[in-house]
């Protein structure tokens, strides 16, 4: 499945405890990662300074559902049961 412009679940939802390009700390579990663009698509996308994590996402259904706000919630779930 591709993502949905518009979304950016994946980038706000779950933590990410590895550095980034301007987030040397990582990111915590519900802040906006620095590099979500206005279209709220990942800026790093492509770019050799993507975090493992991130390149290793793949949207799905089953993690997605059919709108954003079910990415949402189901990243959120997901995070909180693997904190």
């Amino acid at each position: 499945m591709d993502c949905r412009i518009g979304c950016g679940a994946c980038c706000v939802a779950p933590s990410i405890s590895t550095p980034l390009p301007g987030m040397p700390n990582g990111k915590p579990a519900g802040v906006p990662c620095i590099h979500l663009t206005a279209d709220r698509r990942c800026g790093l996308f492509g770019q050799p300074g993507r975090p493992t994590v991130c390149e290793a996402f793949q949207a799905t259904p089953d993690l997605c559902g059919t709108t954003s706000g079910d990415a949402f919630a189901r990243l959120t779930a997901l995070e909180a049961a693997t904190a």
